[in-house]
């Protein structure tokens, strides 16, 4: 297993990284700040915001687009899995171990930390930034020709994962990587999605399979 933060000797290359992820964080955190932020980062990484959304989508695609639309969702429920158990069970478990901020004795004296706890499990990558990319790329990929609005689901999961770092949970890096396995997984899904069942439609829209 790969240990980062542990005192161990790096790659000068990989070292870089780690300075540069190391100030971003302080940026974020520590100076980008404001108590209005405070308030809505904190309130972004709550479920009870984000799964009315999802569980929207799921009736939205099953009512609009019927048997195809139950497909979606299932097939949106995969791609979620998949990240989940990827970001959350293979990375974190055994792969990789980074010690979050809010346990890091180097952040102590200066961190912000705003969340209720502090996780014990690996900071890396970011389960939020790898399911919610996840998500977003396979609904624009499979939904962009219903509507131009599908293309917000791009900030929605970028400040849901931003919030994780400005409340001290992840590291820019976990988060950085996480968004990116995530939409790795959904280019997968979703071009298998497209492949089988085409892009999703409405009414008076043409079915596009690119």
């Amino acid at each position: 297993m790969l240990l980062i933060d542990a005192g161990l000797p790096h790659p000068v290359f990989f070292q870089k990284i780690l300075q540069g992820d190391y100030w971003l964080f302080s940026r974020i955190n520590q100076a980008w700040i404001c108590s209005f932020l405070d308030t809505v980062f904190l309130f972004m990484r709550e479920a009870e915001l984000w799964i009315p959304f999802y569980l929207f989508l799921l009736v939205f695609a099953t009512l609009n687009f019927r048997k195809r639309g139950l497909i979606w969702s299932l097939y949106f429920a995969m791609t979620v899995i998949i990240s989940d158990l990827i970001s959350s069970h293979l990375i974190k478990y055994h792969s990789v171990f980074r010690l979050r901020p809010c346990h890091n004795p180097m952040w102590e004296d200066t961190m912000r930390f705003l969340a209720n706890y502090c996780p014990v499990s690996s900071s890396f990558t970011s389960s939020h930034a790898c399911n919610h990319f996840a998500m977003a790329f396979f609904m624009y990929r499979t939904m962009k020709h219903t509507s131009p609005w599908w293309a917000l689901v791009f900030p929605w999961a970028f400040f849901i994962s931003y919030a994780q770092v400005y409340v001290g949970v992840h590291y820019p890096l976990d988060v950085i990587c996480g968004g990116l396995i995530g939409a790795g997984i959904s280019i997968v899904t979703s071009g298998v999605f497209r492949s089988q069942v085409g892009t999703l439609s409405l009414p008076n829209h043409n079915l596009s399979h690119a």
